[in-house]
């Protein structure tokens, strides 16, 4: 096989297992939605390679413990505005303004070069709902607070809400991408919050347990 026809091959393969694990998560895909998570993908694959964005290094695997892992929490997004904090790559922040354009995106990292990609994919994906800012969490002081933070970087939930309450409006939520649930750590949040819903998450494609945690303030 050449290795034309390889890449030819993989690209439709890549192609299949996304609407696949698209529709197998119950979402509505366009086809432009469909070429700009790919493009996505490739651009992913590619900076990967020179600025190790990901651990994860396999194309394939990216579809699943990345696209569609960001893309099944999108039926949470009821509000307007969203921050997605440790970024990194983009994940979930890039694929949810993809999924969701009406919504506003603001994808915050600490670590320049890979904000340097982010602002690369949102010219390359023409994607008008993103912003990056580079900064730490606890300096980024917005004009106004954010219906969701989002993370799947942080390794405590006290931690998140702890560097993150300011950046949350009025009757906003975070919601934190998590893989087992543990007892103790949801015992540790601050008396000021509470757990409003723990939604167990299918997604396609990766092994293991996976949640989303929605956490709220009194």
């Amino acid at each position: 096989m050449t290795t034309t026809h390889y890449q030819t091959g993989l690209k439709t393969q890549k192609r299949v297992v996304l609407e696949r694990g698209v529709k197998q998560l119950g979402l509505s895909c366009s086809d432009e939605q469909i070429h700009q998570l790919l493009i996505y993908l490739e651009m992913l694959d590619r900076w990967n390679q020179a600025y190790n964005l990901t651990a994860i290094k396999d194309p394939l695997e990216m579809i699943g413990l990345h696209l569609l892992d960001s893309l099944a929490v999108s039926p949470m997004l009821n509000g307007e505005s969203c921050i997605d904090v440790g970024t990194g790559a983009g994940l979930p922040g890039i694929p949810l303004a993809i999924m969701n354009p009406n919504k506003k995106f603001t994808l915050l990292d600490s670590n320049g070069k890979k904000t340097r990609f982010l602002f690369q994919a949102k010219i390359e994906l023409k994607l008008n709902n993103i912003q990056e800012v580079n900064t730490r969490v606890e300096k980024y002081l917005p004009e106004h607070g954010y219906d969701h933070v989002l993370s799947r970087a942080f390794s405590s939930l006290s931690d998140m809400v702890g560097y993150c309450d300011h950046l949350l409006t009025t009757g906003g939520s975070f919601l934190a991408l998590k893989g087992r649930i543990d007892k103790t750590e949801l015992s540790d949040i601050p008396k000021s919050y509470m757990v409003d819903e723990i939604h167990p998450l299918n997604v396609p494609g990766v092994d293991g347990a996976r949640h989303l945690i929605k956490i709220v303030r009194h």
